[in-house]
């Protein structure tokens, strides 16, 4: 089999007329110019160099497949250039609105995969609840909006209204709400629980409570509540404290574990499915796309007991 390195020899000996040039020109040593000249001799199965005095000479056949190994070389460099120029055309600024856990969780993992791709992209980031992100993208001020539901539909934040403009909607992750225990506690030791086992707990809770009150209540019990924070460090250190448990999706646990938590997966809690809402003709823009090729791959990565990736 012919290799491109090879090639690149034989193209450079052919220009430069020696072997010994050849090698100060390539950086190699002139036994390695030999060696990879005398595998693609075997490759190709015929002579391509003879010695001329104290050096060689190219045979006819050489000259041939010297001739043919610069078409190829140069068709390499401009598939690099092609490529080269993609990556360029990829900067630019993307507004983006997204919930605050990928923004925690997944965003700089995103960006930072981003920016060692040589992908420069500017995001310009707002946190809106997921029914505000369909008005922005109707509204176009907003290139990509990440919304999360529960497997029932709901909008996390509230209901949506529908989006005048057709999107496109691409899954990311699959999250599992977690119930957050202080280390040591009773129900620590399973693998998961129900929300009827928390009945008699102390509960920090977020402003946002309507829909774990209401699941509560069809559990048979109303929590009884010792703190209220949305900052979720907060909750953490909360919990680790022994003041009381929480809950929290499993987004939440990625990029702060706090060992003296004990998070729990909670069984009879729908699962929260998180995607990608754009504008059809912002999913051709090259910013964008690899934006979203990106918060793709970190999704993917990252799935394990806490998340898990999504399918189309």
């Amino acid at each position: 089999m012919i290799e491109i390195r090879q090639l690149t020899v034989l193209a450079e000996v052919c220009r430069s007329g020696s072997y010994s040039a050849a090698a100060d020109h390539l950086g190699y040593t002139q036994p390695a110019i030999s060696y990879h000249m005398r595998a693609l001799e075997r490759a190709v199965g015929v002579p391509l160099t003879v010695r001329a005095g104290r050096g060689v000479r190219l045979t006819p056949a050489g000259h041939r497949l010297a001739e043919r190994a610069r078409g190829v070389l140069a068709g390499l460099r401009d598939v690099e250039n092609e490529f080269e120029a993609l990556a360029a055309r990829a900067r630019g600024r993307v507004r983006m609105s997204s919930v605050q856990s990928v923004c925690v969780a997944v965003l700089p993992a995103a960006l930072a995969r981003l920016g060692a791709s040589r992908i420069e992209v500017e995001v310009e980031l707002g946190q809106p609840a997921s029914h505000d992100a369909y008005r922005l993208l109707d509204a176009g001020e907003t290139d990509l909006a990440i919304v999360a539901d529960d497997e029932q539909g709901d909008e996390q934040g509230g209901a949506a209204e529908p989006a005048e403009t057709p999107l496109r909607r691409v899954p990311l992750l699959v999250d599992r709400r977690h119930v957050l225990l202080p280390r040591g506690h009773a129900l620590a030791g399973r693998r998961s629980v129900r929300l009827a086992d928390l009945a008699r707990e102390r509960w920090i809770l977020e402003r946002d409570r309507e829909p774990l009150l209401r699941r509560c209540a069809e559990a048979g019990f109303e929590p009884r509540v010792v703190t209220t924070t949305d900052d979720q460090a907060t909750t953490l250190g909360l919990v680790g404290d022994g003041v009381g448990i929480a809950l929290m999706d499993g987004l939440g646990l990625l990029p702060r574990p706090d060992p003296r938590v004990e998070p729990r997966p909670l069984d009879d809690w729908p699962r929260r499915h998180v995607c990608a809402l754009l504008r059809p003709e912002a999913a051709r823009v090259p910013a964008v796309a690899a934006l979203l090729e990106a918060l793709r791959a970190v999704a993917v990565e990252q799935s394990g007991d806490a998340v898990e990736a999504a399918t189309a």
